[in-house]
């Protein structure tokens, strides 16, 4: 796997770098996921890897060539304050993700069907719906 920075932009009022970036995985045979990307993007910025948050990352159709988009930050606070909450959670490993996010909602205990009164013993009673005549 290469990955070679095609671009890269700095931005003093949000203290950032924008950088557009490739990558071949011909031997990987899918597209990489997002932390090697972004630890190899932290090593060639030579930066921490907690600075860099890879946002985009495509393979081009019929290649196996990915452009991406990474935004590398001057301090990890200038990172937390700025990335979008989902950015972040999907550049964190899977095991920090579950701890840090929303707990999940107590699936639904289905209660048991309470027995009703058999058809006869309502029509008995005269609990059924009779279907109202009209009036002419």
């Amino acid at each position: 796997m290469k990955v070679k920075i095609v671009s890269k932009k700095y931005n003093p009022l949000l203290k950032r770098k924008r950088v557009i970036f490739e990558v071949e995985h011909e031997k990987v045979k899918g597209t990489p996921p997002r932390l090697e990307i972004r630890a190899k993007l932290a090593e060639m910025l030579k930066m921490k890897h907690e600075q860099v948050y890879v946002r985009k990352m495509e393979t081009r159709t019929g290649t196996m060539i990915a452009l991406g988009e990474a935004n590398a930050y001057d301090t990890i606070d200038q990172a937390t304050l700025i990335e979008p909450k989902y950015v972040i959670e999907r550049n964190t490993p899977k095991e920090k993700a579950k701890e840090s996010g929303k707990p999940k909602k107590a699936e639904k205990v289905e209660e048991p069907k309470k027995p009703g009164k058999p058809v006869e013993e309502a029509k008995k009673a005269g609990e059924t719906k009779q279907p109202e005549e009209k009036g002419e």
